[in-house]
């Protein structure tokens, strides 16, 4: 059987390069893929070696040649592959990186900067984007006001929010003097979950800035630059497991 013979219609997608396989359910599940002429939105379908799978009218081919992108996102780019209201996205700043059609790993909101992860390789984004591997994000957050030492406490023991448990990893102040700028280190990857946190907590988050994902680290990486991950890098995510950053 050979790589592109019976693989899952959500498979082939995410290494096509489209999007997620998460993001590729909802794709098939709206009618926007076709395979051999006919709209194709069972789950389970399985894509054999002579097919023609087509979407939005382009034929797609899995994609061999992976690439991965590591971006030091600035602040008021949007972290979408295109945006209807024409705002600047973060795929202006690696537009010269490839031909390949990329895509975001997770997301990062408009006002937060820091790294960000993009490539076309949808089996290992579907795996960091997953809440079982729990991947180590640290962030650098700067309040407009110190925080108090209860508030720390409540922070570190875990806050409830409307939404469930928000569990941090490790919470610190990088620099005694100044008590507005708090490290904190998580694995959870709930929806604006940094600034719920202090919000939670009635304190306004200035700037918020991811320093660390998935053990990528902004060295040498100015703000609004990108670089490819070295081979190694690479290995190091494929293999990447709950327990390496405990």
């Amino acid at each position: 059987m050979g790589e592109e013979e019976g693989i899952r219609l959500n498979k082939y997608l995410a290494h096509a390069g489209v999007a997620s396989r998460r993001k590729s359910d909802e794709i098939i599940q709206g009618g926007h893929v076709m395979v051999n002429g006919e709209v194709v939105r069972e789950m389970g379908y399985r894509v054999q070696s002579k097919d023609k799978v087509t979407y939005k009218g382009k034929v797609l081919k899995i994609k061999r040649n992976y690439v991965y992108v590591l971006l030091n996102k600035p602040t008021d780019f949007i972290t979408t592959t295109h945006d209807e209201r024409g705002r600047k996205t973060i795929m202006q700043l690696v537009n010269k990186a490839t031909d390949e059609r990329i895509y975001p790993v997770g997301r990062l909101d408009r006002k937060t900067s820091g790294l960000i992860l993009l490539t076309n390789d949808g089996d290992l984004a579907q795996k960091l984007s997953h809440p079982s591997h729990e991947v180590q994000k640290v962030y650098k957050v700067t309040l407009d006001r110190p925080l108090a030492t209860n508030d720390f406490d409540k922070i570190k023991k875990g806050l409830a929010l409307e939404d469930g448990l928000a569990l941090v990893d490790d919470l610190a102040f990088p620099d005694k003097e100044d008590l507005r700028i708090v490290g904190l280190d998580l694995h959870i990857g709930k929806n604006r979950i940094v600034r719920r946190i202090f919000e939670h907590l009635e304190y306004d988050v200035k700037k918020l800035d991811r320093t660390i994902y998935a053990g990528l680290t902004k060295k040498n990486l100015p703000r609004g630059k990108w670089r490819y991950l070295s081979p190694k890098e690479v290995i190091v995510l494929k293999h990447f497991s709950k327990d390496k950053h405990k």
